[in-house]
């Protein structure tokens, strides 16, 4: 990179950091060179920025510098709306003023994240509006949509429209394989995701998520803008996103909705054997079900799909062809609503047609298992790395940044998994005109943070290992004693509901005298509410599972324990990383090692992250689990974690716990 340019570089983000009233720090200008220097020298990066660094300024202005057309996914809505709603409309005029242009972003999501007028306002409600007319209470939330969606400069989004029910949502958005196009549908030029699109289409920065890039690359088919770079934050995530983005789902319900849906827009023969195939297929699956409910040798992966589904799913691949034929055949039809009538039919059963086909083809390299609670069938990819490694890294420089990138301090195991080769990987062939998959720097650039002198990593020798009946009461009695400490002030986390739930009842016993309340996550709870619920009141305690081990931001006194029940490693039940492991184990490598370990360490160091979120936070991070300690494995999972002071003395914790609760009880909050 040119002394010019990078002295512009510099100059820009001191603009842009004084623009939100902070100031630059050293891992920032570190990164935001690096990022320069992979744009303009057109190779890849991988970054790890711990808590506090700015790494979103530390990647847009570079980028902005470069004049670069830059896609940034991320993993959270938490972040999308981090950089969308504060930090680009914060620092945009003041790099628009340093660089003397004009500098424009904009937000991009799939067709489904946008109310559809058309379906909004068909005379003719298909299944997923009938639901709405069957159910009266779910009007008033149908007619507030309807409302808000005519209101002039709305967006169409989900995330701004009015809270309301999900099946309500559904019955006014559709998949992108059911859209008809704007060029076609009566209401093309009012269409909130074809204007979103166009607006992306000329941004200068694009945001948009993991799982939409994801689609785009395993397809191959264009759905985002074109761009210069690509920039993954979150990008521990990135893999698991890809994997969950192109695994195949098969339920009774959809194949019922699609046979639904043919037999009111296309009713005759082929939509009566379609609904009674979709009602035989839904028979089958509840059988199913019901015999390996009683026979748990049964569950988890399957080589093949069992023999009591493969004729329906077979039948249902047939009925759902006859459907598609038949559309294509009637092309007499001109009016814009019953054509896009058609495509909504002709895109749902198009999807069951394709996932029936892809089940009853599936090779080595997929995963098949059934679900038992939601009666689903899944078919994943055992790998994405190659994938992603011939159609992203590939095409343009990928900035990969995440404050938890390393396990052991090595970069090796996250970037093989994002697709970069490294170390021994075979070498590929690269065309002239292609990036170099191994051509990757990794840095670290550590934290703002003291995390030695500001926090405390509690890791008890003398808990039994957690076992397979759940938390032990031991486990328990520690909880409730360190909560008890810190007058509150706890976010808890644990690797299963079942942890939740025993914890919930637990400490309503033995914590009901004092005044600490308790918040505890349910299945289906969104994230955002219950973390708002938390920050609000200092002395509260949330309670929660997996997803809230990343992205929580709770700076200040209302965080100062963190509990995590146990190491947390993938359950031996999960299809998916059951079937890596076993394939790392067969090659002669140690499935524990190569994909156990990286997922616990990744997601330890993040739950662990939770803790300090600014200069000014001090605190405890509790392991319950005392396998870190007395195992060998452990010391890779402790290098992985931010380095935080070390003790496994409990009188040293609690006494810490309650010297800092009194100091804030002594020093009120302004």
């Amino acid at each position: 990179m040119s002394s010019a340019l990078s002295t512009q570089t510099r100059k820009a983000l001191e603009a842009a950091v004084a623009a939100i009233g902070g100031q630059t720090r050293e891992g920032q200008i570190e990164m935001a060179e690096a990022v320069a220097n992979a744009l303009s020298d057109q190779h890849h990066l991988m970054v790890q920025a711990g808590t506090g660094t700015g790494k979103s300024l530390a990647y847009l202005v570079p980028a902005l510098v470069h004049g670069r057309k830059v896609l940034v996914a991320t993993a959270t809505l938490a972040l999308q709306r981090q950089l969308v709603e504060r930090d680009l409309p914060a620092v945009v005029p003041a790099l628009e003023k340093a660089l003397g242009r004009e500098i424009t972003y904009a937000v991009y999501k799939g067709v489904g994240n946008y109310v559809c007028l058309q379906k909004m306002n068909s005379e003719t409600a298909d299944p997923d509006g009938e639901v709405l007319l069957e159910i009266s209470s779910l009007g008033k939330d149908a007619n507030r949509l309807t409302a808000w969606a005519k209101t002039p400069g709305v967006s169409g989004d989900r995330d701004d429209a009015p809270d309301v029910d999900r099946r309500v949502w559904l019955a006014n958005s559709l998949s992108g394989r059911e859209c008809v196009g704007a060029d076609v549908c009566a209401y093309g030029t009012q269409c909130f995701a074809a204007k979103a699109k166009a607006k992306a289409q000329t941004a200068d920065v694009v945001i948009t998520n993991h799982t939409l890039l994801a689609i785009e690359i395993v397809d191959s088919h264009p759905i985002l803008p074109e761009r210069d770079a690509v920039i993954l934050d979150e990008a521990h995530e990135f893999m698991d996103r890809t994997t969950q983005a192109v695994t195949e789902e098969l339920t009774s319900a959809r194949v019922i909705r699609a046979a639904a849906m043919a037999r009111k827009h296309l009713p005759g023969k082929l939509a009566d054997t379609f609904v009674k195939v979709a009602d035989d297929f839904h028979d089958a699956m509840a059988d199913y079900g019901q015999d390996i409910r009683g026979d748990f040798t049964k569950s988890g992966r399957l080589e093949d799909i069992p023999s009591s589904l493969e004729a329906p799913i077979r039948k249902v691949l047939e009925a759902s062809k006859a459907i598609i034929q038949l559309i294509a055949v009637d092309e007499e039809i001109v009016d814009s609503d019953t054509i896009a009538e058609r495509a909504r039919v002709k895109g749902a059963v198009n999807e069951i047609a394709t996932t029936c086909g892809k089940l009853l083809k599936q090779s080595n390299n997929q995963v098949l298992w059934y679900e038992p609670t939601f009666s689903t069938l899944y078919l994943a990819p055992l790998s994405v790395s190659e994938v992603l490694r011939s159609n992203l890294l590939t095409k343009t420089p990928v900035i990969a940044t995440s404050a938890t990138l390393t396990v052991g301090n090595s970069f090796d195991a996250m970037a093989k998994s994002i697709g970069f080769l490294v170390g021994s990987d075979p070498d590929t062939e690269v065309a002239k005109d292609e990036i170099d998959p191994a051509n990757v720097q990794m840095l670290d650039v550590g934290s703002p943070f003291d995390f030695a002198n500001q926090g405390v990593l509690y890791l008890p020798k003398h808990l039994p290992e957690p076992g397979r009946d759940g938390l032990s009461q031991e486990v328990l009695d520690e909880l409730g004693e360190l909560i008890d400490a810190a007058g509150g002030r706890t976010l808890a986390l644990f690797s299963s509901w079942r942890g939740v739930e025993a914890a919930d009842a637990h400490l309503r016993k033995v914590l009901a005298e004092l005044p600490i309340k308790i918040i505890t996550q349910k299945r289906g709870d969104s994230v955002g509410p219950l973390v708002e619920k938390f920050a609000s009141d200092e002395t509260s305690i949330l309670l929660g599972t997996m997803s809230l081990w990343q992205g929580v931001d709770v700076p200040g006194r209302a965080c100062s324990l963190v509990v995590i029940d146990r190491i947390p490693f993938p359950r031996p039940d999960e299809p998916v990383m059951a079937a890596r492991a076993a394939q790392a184990d067969k090659a002669g490598g140690s499935g524990f090692m190569q994909v156990s370990m990286p997922r616990a360490a990744l997601l330890l160091a993040q739950g662990t992250g939770r803790l300090i979120r600014s200069e000014a936070d001090r605190g405890v991070v509790a392991i319950l689990d005392s396998r870190i300690v007395n195992k060998r494995y452990g010391s890779v999972l402790l290098n992985s974690m931010p380095p935080l002071w070390r003790t496994s003395d409990p009188a040293i914790v609690r006494d810490s716990l309650r010297r800092l609760a009194q100091e804030q009880i002594n020093s009120p909050a302004e």
